[in-house]
């Protein structure tokens, strides 16, 4: 193996001022074995600032860098602006349909972040109807396009990362009622990952879903801590064949 990246992953935190103490341990052990930490969105209950404060506190002061995006929990109280900028002043990246470049290790790691959106999969949500299913749909869209766009910026990167909360293939949801399908992802979202082919994906938001799936041999992660059973995994990826090894287990002391 040539340059190696260690990419640690985790989504739906939802921290409270209870886990104050025990997320800001889980960060400080995970910074020891990462060259960046990726939060796959839910990292509140409410969507309320103290609860984003436990989470920038947490981050603020580490070593390596930390990327972002917020999920459905952190739009509760209708503030994302708000944790979005609590966050990035604890020097947390936030990814709303952009993309950010870190230089780690000598090599250029690019990552691109949506939140992703509801349309579930196969027989998916029309663009058709009352005014809201066509805003949702449109909503997707936006997150598609976004995806699409933010991929293909890092396209030069010698590491390519794609950062989800909602989830855009079915394998890591098995485990969730069908019925739920719908809501926690869309195969529209597999578009753009299967065009641009980015090394790994990593999402959220399926706490009873599965761990591991792919989107045409593309790595796709579920790294919801309800599905890890525990708060991080690292992923180590070969910068010079791009290739992931499998996940290692965060040690917990």
């Amino acid at each position: 193996m040539g340059k190696t990246i260690r990419v640690a992953a985790a989504g739906d935190i939802h921290a409270g001022s209870a886990e104050r103490d025990r997320v800001a341990e889980a960060f400080k052990r995970v910074e020891e074995q990462a060259d960046v930490i990726l939060l796959a969105g839910d990292l509140t209950q409410r969507g309320q600032v103290d609860e984003i404060d436990v989470v920038a506190d947490a981050c603020s002061g580490l070593q390596v860098p930390v990327v972002a995006v917020l999920g459905n929990h952190d739009w509760q109280s209708d503030r994302p602006g708000d944790l979005a900028r609590a966050l990035a002043e604890a020097g947390v990246v936030v990814l709303d349909r952009t993309h950010t470049i870190l230089p780690l290790n000598g090599v250029s790691v690019g990552v691109a972040g949506v939140k992703g959106f509801v349309g579930g999969f196969g027989n998916q949500w029309a663009n058709f109807g009352e005014p809201l299913f066509r805003e949702a749909y449109a909503e997707t869209t936006k997150d598609v396009d976004g995806l699409d766009r933010s991929l293909a910026s890092i396209e030069p990167c010698a590491v390519r990362l794609a950062l989800l909360h909602y989830s855009p293939v079915e394998a890591t949801l098995i485990g969730e009622p069908e019925r739920l399908w719908l809501v926690l992802g869309a195969d529209r979202l597999a578009g753009p990952i299967r065009q641009h082919r980015p090394d790994l994906v990593v999402h959220g938001h399926a706490h009873h879903g599965s761990f591991e799936g792919d989107i045409d041999g593309v790595p796709v992660y579920n790294v919801a801590v309800h599905v890890m059973g525990r708060e991080f995994w690292v992923f180590e990826l070969d910068a010079e064949r791009r290739t992931t090894a499998p996940p290692l287990a965060v040690e917990e002391t």
